[in-house]
């Protein structure tokens, strides 16, 4: 077992602040993804928190604040079950910046994106009973560790937003935020805040640095270190996104059928409605089985087999969701200094060989 109880085989891009994802193979395996292999993206290290201890505050554009320990939230509110993905919005960076360099950020691959069964209270209901007023029109996050972020009423008050305490039916770990996080299905992972200790009700969004200044989408021509606070666009609903995970680039393969496979997982309030193949750079498109969804909020895991002849091949995959967007095609084109957002097709290239011996996946 690897750091933090992860898989021995995981990426780690940095241990201090933790950030690792898991290799594509692993993550390929499950539609609710195992907790040593769910990816971990942090800004700082990871909190350890006593339990017994710890208190929330509820604040703000309220007419009740509210100060509960993990014991009193269980207690009084009724428990909810959601099962979501979550999505690093620098998801696929590392796609960017093979295409045009963008120093100082994390290199992720295809795999800060997991899928867990999340259990806790609903963020509507602890919002109710605080008295939430009708001026409020964001309500902000702060952890313990002072990332913070926000999100609108309308989202805030919807079902689906949990205070969570639990992860795929175990209490929540340190590493993922426990002993309590937000969790924002179709919201980009950042909006998700971890070690959760104030939830306040507020006129405007969050000015936390994280997303006042860090998490904004900038020109391609703009640098991040003299943009002001506020420059760019607030990053808050997750775009539409697809990769391959199987097989992994740079793969040699026996000629002949190749299984591909992969996840797509889109926006708040859309749904996954296809997921086309090419293996000649997009002059022709195969439609993918897409797998049954574990629920309005998860992604959909997609496969496909292809034949492929000896040599090299380019597998290319691109998602569209249920109001018939879809992916842009070129890395150039959505290209940006902090390498954000990458939704453009995924591509691996693999080696085709008569009579090889080589795997699809894993090896």
């Amino acid at each position: 077992m690897g750091l933090w109880g992860k898989r021995d085989d995981t990426v780690v891009h940095e241990e201090r602040p933790f950030n690792a994802e898991p290799v594509p193979d692993a993550l390929d395996r499950h539609d609710v993804t195992p907790v040593d292999t769910f990816f971990s993206r942090n800004h700082a290290d990871i909190q350890q928190l006593d339990p017994d201890a710890f208190r929330l505050d509820v604040d703000g554009l309220v007419e009740r604040p509210l100060r509960l320990s993990l014991a009193g939230l269980r207690e009084r509110f009724a428990v909810r079950t959601v099962v979501a993905t979550l999505q690093c919005a620098g998801n696929r960076r590392a796609e960017l910046a093979a295409a045009r360099d963008i120093p100082g950020q994390v290199p992720w691959g295809p795999c800060a994106v997991s899928t867990a069964e999340w259990t806790g209270a609903a963020l509507a209901d602890v919002l109710a009973a605080a008295g939430l007023r009708p001026e409020a029109g964001h309500v902000a996050f702060l952890g313990a560790e002072a990332f913070g972020g926000s999100i609108p009423v309308a989202k805030a008050t919807a079902r689906e937003v949990l205070l969570a305490w639990g992860m795929n039916g175990a209490p929540l770990p340190p590493v993922h935020g426990g002993p309590l996080r937000v969790v924002v299905p179709g919201y980009i992972g950042a909006r998700s805040v971890k070690w959760l200790r104030r939830v306040t009700a507020q006129e405007r969004p969050s000015d936390n640095r994280f997303q006042a200044r860090d998490y904004r989408l900038l020109p391609a021509d703009a640098d991040p270190a003299e943009a002001a606070q506020g420059h760019g666009l607030s990053l808050g609903v997750a775009a539409l996104n697809a990769a391959v995970l199987c097989p992994q680039e740079g793969r040699t393969l026996p000629a002949g059928p190749v299984r591909v496979s992969g996840y797509a997982a889109a926006g708040d309030g859309r749904a996954v409605a296809r997921v086309d193949v090419s293996v000649d750079g997009g002059r022709h498109w195969r439609q993918a089985d897409l797998g049954e969804p574990a629920g309005p909020w998860a992604w959909r895991r997609w496969r496909l087999t292809v034949r492929l002849p000896p040599g090299t091949a380019e597998i290319t995959a691109r998602a569209w969701d249920d109001s018939a967007a879809v992916q842009p095609e070129r890395v150039e084109h959505v290209w940006n200094p902090s390498g954000y957002m990458n939704t453009a097709w995924s591509t691996v290239r693999v080696t085709c060989v008569e009579n090889g011996d080589g795997r699809s996946c894993g090896g």
